[in-house]
Formats: structure tokens, C-alpha cells, sequence
């Protein structure tokens, strides 16, 4: 079966090209300014399993994640330091991402790299009459590029003002390079004096830089697409780029039925959530909800992923006792990658006993480790002996308070026909 997926361009599954032709995905990235949310890894998540299964099934895929790191968002979170702000929050992401055991992006470009291949590509919109200056700064004209708006659905003359600025020839055109302003501290030469570059025209160039003029996949969250899609797809459109042939947006994650945001104050940051529930409890949380539809995060919805996670790491414990439909679980990510499908099946194998299907699908989504038996400390196997002593002698008190003990130490013991067994908490 062809892997179709679902394209916010025309709304409808497309079909991708037989293997083995070459995947190119491109997936925005976080504007780097403070510690990022867990929203912010649900498309490097996504997108990441996306790859594995692409080449799982026989594509050449080189994935592509940018890194913003010259924005407003900087400016304004460190007055003065924007650059070392940037590159130390550009760190913690990196570090987050990998703590997910998915392996790292093929390409992680960063704006402030980029400037150079930036600042041409604004110099062609310019001499092709596509943009202008305008004191120091160089706006894209919207009413110049005939379908801006086909890819969010909306109509151009009800497009807001973006960037207020009584210079603009119309109030819907955009930055592509904007001038320094009193207080920032990170700016280069470009041919319209000193500045930096607008948010949109980074990702064209980023895209542009490592994929070429077309590739197969744009991905981000659903916020993105406008208007940083929509302005993204008209300036490259608007100089003959192919650009993207496919747009996907993952859904946004929900704090107690909102968006989770920084504004909101219901933030939980990546490092919080791998800390408290473990890198396999967030894989599984996200895995339970289809890509393209919003994901509730709260303690009750990670307390049954975590639930999950056990279910599947006892079964894995098991005796292989059947044959499980490879197909079956092929056919659910082909059909616009639908994961909440594929996750059921994984259940199913593992009631069933199916468990070379279930570690071959498990190790798809970053989940092999379910198969690995950690070994406990000398000091907690102590703690257990002690315990089983103290049941022996009926001093239940004393094998309670060491099971406690035991627990504090992130472990789990648990009485057996032989003795006891040691399982870690998460």
C-alpha cells in the first residue's frame, strides 16, 4: 500500500511517490528564548517516528529541523544578550530532543548560520519586484502574489496587519529584513543597512539551503500555518521555487483543554516531563493521540500512558505464543500515519504473545528499551533481601517499610515463586 498523508495544502490524503524515491522533510523548529514545552516536541516526536517509518519502508529520507535563533522572542527575553541567550537555550533543546532515544534530526540548521543565503534570497525578491525597502527595513508584497492565502484558507483582502508600520505600501505586507532597533544587540551588514532577518524568510532559506528548491515535506504545528506558512510558501512560490509539495500540521497539546502555551502560564517543559515520567511514558503519551488532532496533557493522561508503558514492558516478559499481522500494522501508519491504530495493535500482540511483532513495532517508535532489564544497585537488591527476610519472620512492618525504602530508590519489588523480582518505577 502507498503511504498516503493528510495535506493542509488541498486538504485532502496525497499519496507520496513509490520507494525508493527520496523523502525531503523539512519541520520548523523552536524559537529559541527560554526552556522549551513539552508542545514544542510533539514535531520533532512525530515527525522523527515519520522518518523511521518512510525508511522503514523504503525511502531515502533526509530530515530536517531549523533552529530559530535570531527573533523578537530573543530580544525581549534577554535585553543586551540576545546571542548567548539564544545559544544557551538552543543547548537545552538539543539536549531535551535526544533525551527522547530517537535519534537526532539529519540537518539542524540555525538562522544566524544562514544569514548570507538569507539576504540573497531577499535581494531576488527585491529585484524582481516581490518586495521593497522601506527605512531601512524590506517588506513582501502580498497583493502582488496572486494566491496568498490558499494554503490557510484565507481570503487576502480580510489578512490582518502583522507588523504595524506607517511606511508599509499595504498593511498585510511582511518583514523580510528588518533594521536594528535601539536595544538590540545582534545585527548584520545587509544591503539595506544594519539589521536582522524576519521570522518567515529564515525558514525559506534554511529550507532552500539544505533541501534545495523543492522537497516533498513542510512540516510544524497547526499555529504555524499562518503566518508563517502562508508568508513562507509566497516568497518562494513567488521566485519560481517549487518549494513544498506536501504541508502537515500536528495538533496542538492541551493543558486541561487549552493550548499549552508560555502566555497561558500551563507550561510543562520537556526536562520536566522526562524527569517526573520518563522518556517511554512521553513517547507513549504522544503515540496515543493521532498527529493531526490536539493531545490532552494532564496527570491523568501521562498516569495511563505510564500504565500502558507497564502493560507492554510486563508482556515483553512473557513467552512468545503467536504469529501477529505485520500487514495490518503497516496498513494503520500508511493511512495518513495513524499511530492511535498502530498503538492498538501493539496491545494486541502483546495479549496475545505476539512479541517479535512487538519489539520490531515498539522499536519504530523509540521503545525497544521496554525490552531491556535494567540492573538494580547492590543497595537496593540489600534492601529486598532484607525484605523477604522480614516477611519470613512475619515482621510485616519491617518488610513495609523496606519495600517504601525500596520505592524511594525508583524501584518496584515484587514477590515470586523463587524469591522476588526488582522492576524500576518508570
Amino acid at each position: 500500500m502507498t503511504v498516503r498523508l493528510y495535506d493542509t495544502s488541498t486538504r485532502a490524503l496525497v499519496a507520496l511517490p513509490a520507494p525508493p524515491a527520496p523523502v525531503g522533510m523539512y519541520v520548523c523548529g523552536p524559537t529559541v528564548y527560554q526552556r522549551a514545552h513539552i508542545g514544542n516536541a510533539r514535531p520533532f516526536v512525530v515527525f522523527s517516528w515519520l522518518r523511521n517509518w518512510l525508511r522503514e519502508r523504503g525511502h531515502a529520507v533526509t530530515f530536517v529541523h531549523n533552529i530559530t535563533d535570531v527573533n523578537d522572542k530573543i530580544y525581549e527575553a534577554a535585553p543586551g544578550r540576545s546571542a548567548e541567550r539564544a545559544l544557551e537555550a538552543t543547548r537545552w533543546y538539543l539536549e531535551d530532543i535526544e533525551a527522547f532515544g530517537l535519534g537526532m534530526p539529519d540537518e539542524l540548521p540555525r538562522a544566524t548560520e544562514t544569514i548570507p543565503d538569507i539576504v540573497a534570497l531577499v535581494e531576488e525578491l527585491v529585484a524582481s519586484g516581490h518586495a521593497y525597502e522601506a527605512g531601512g527595513d524590506v517588506y513582501f508584497r502580498v497583493a502582488g502574489f496572486e494566491s496568498y492565502g490558499a494554503l490557510s484558507g484565507q481570503r487576502p483582502d480580510q489578512v490582518e496587519e502583522q507588523e504595524p508600520n506607517p511606511l508599509k505600501e499595504d498593511p498585510r505586507d511582511f518583514a523580510l529584513w528588518k533594521a536594528t532597533k535601539e536595544g538590540e544587540d545582534t545585527w548584520w551588514e545587509s544591503p539595506w543597512g544594519r539589521g536582522r532577518p524576519g521570522w518567515h524568510i529564515e525558514c525559506s532559506a534554511m529550507a532552500e539551503k539544505t533541501l534545495g528548491p523543492e522537497f516533498l515535506i513542510h512540516g510544524g504545528g497547526l499555529d504555524l500555518v499562518f503566518p508563517h506558512h502562508e508568508n513562507e510558501r509566497a516568497q518562494s512560490l513567488a521566485l519560481g521555487r517549487p518549494f513544498a509539495r506536501i504541508w502537515m500540521h500536528n495538533g496542538m497539546l492541551r493543558f486541561t483543554g487549552e493550548k499549552m502555551s508560555k502566555s497561558l502560564g500551563n507550561v510543562a517543559t520537556i526536562r520536566d516531563v522526562i524527569d517526573e515520567w520518563g522518556r517511554e511514558t512521553a513517547l507513549l503519551f504522544f503515540l496515543s493521540g493521532h498527529w493531526r488532532k490536539p493531545i490532552d496533557f494532564s496527570a491523568g493522561t501521562m498516569a495511563a500512558a505510564r500504565a500502558q508503558v507497564e502493560g507492554l514492558r510486563n508482556a515483553l516478559r512473557g513467552a512468545r505464543r503467536a504469529e501477529g499481522d505485520w500487514g495490518l500494522f503497516a496498513a494503520a501508519l500508511d493511512d495518513d500515519f495513524n499511530t492511535p491504530a498502530a498503538l492498538a495493535l501493539l496491545h494486541e500482540w502483546a495479549r496475545a504473545g505476539a512479541l517479535d511483532e512487538l519489539r520490531r513495532g515498539l522499536a519504530l517508535f523509540g521503545l525497544a528499551s521496554l525490552d531491556e532489564r535494567p540492573q538494580p544497585p547492590a543497595e537496593v537488591v540489600r534492601l529486598a533481601g532484607e525484605r523477604q527476610a522480614a516477611r519470613a519472620a512475619r515482621d510485616f512492618a519491617e518488610a513495609d517499610r523496606l519495600r517504601a525504602s525500596i520505592a524511594a530508590s525508583g524501584w518496584e519489588v515484587r514477590d515470586v515463586a523463587d524469591g522476588f523480582e526488582l522492576l524500576p518505577l518508570r
